[in-house]
């Protein structure tokens, strides 16, 4: 019930400091559990993600530094995140969203590369859509990178692609997991491409303490 309220209200909020953003390829979304892979590139994409998957219900992986403010948990808590350590993940980073899929019939919503400053994919989406037996729908966001780009209503696009081809049969080895990366990062450009040819995204440098 909370994350159907919070999602009513966040459609409200995007409205007024945004307006309305586009979607195309929304004929591709899948009418069951799947995973939404997405080159990460804001931190509030997950937002339009979770809005254009409506009415399903969207879980996603955040950091557990995250989740040590009570408020914030409460609210990462009660929207279906749950914390992932980055740098020891440990089993629950895969148990955790396979029961989302698989019991609570959930979309996750999961970025490969794990941070907006990288930009190698890792083997995590594969793994958990082997074990879910959940297709990987390739999304891509289009719009403002900067918070006063968002406020200044900047066009807004996200794409959606059709499923990542995936033997579910096949083992899963590092050759499996590198083709269906490719595979992705491949449907990500076309995605882009369909949205504006001359789009570029340039990874933001990371900023050192």
């Amino acid at each position: 019930m909370f994350y159907k309220v919070i999602r009513v209200l966040v459609r409200g909020l995007v409205f007024l400091l945004n307006g309305r953003f586009d979607i195309v390829g929304k004929e591709n979304l899948p009418d069951k559990p799947y995973i939404l892979v997405a080159p990460h590139r804001t931190w509030w994409e997950p937002i339009f993600f979770a809005l254009v998957i409506a009415p399903r219900d969207a879980t996603f992986m955040a950091k557990k530094e995250l989740f040590k403010n009570p408020i914030l948990r409460y609210i990462l808590v009660h929207a279906h995140a749950f914390p992932v350590d980055r740098v020891h993940p440990g089993p629950s980073a895969i148990k955790t969203p396979v029961k989302a899929l698989k019991k609570e019939g959930r979309v996750l919503i999961m970025f490969p590369s794990g941070t907006r400053y990288s930009e190698e994919l890792k083997g995590g989406a594969s793994l958990i859509a082997k074990l879910s037996k959940a297709p990987l729908v390739p999304f891509v966001y289009q719009g403002p990178l900067t918070f006063g780009g968002l406020l200044l209503h900047k066009q807004i696009t996200v794409g959606i692609g059709p499923e990542i081809d995936f033997d579910f049969k096949a083992k899963l080895d590092e050759k499996q997991t590198k083709q269906v990366n490719d595979d992705m990062e491949e449907a990500w450009k076309s995605i882009d491409k369909e949205i504006d040819p001359s789009f570029e995204y340039i990874p933001p440098k990371k900023k050192h303490k």
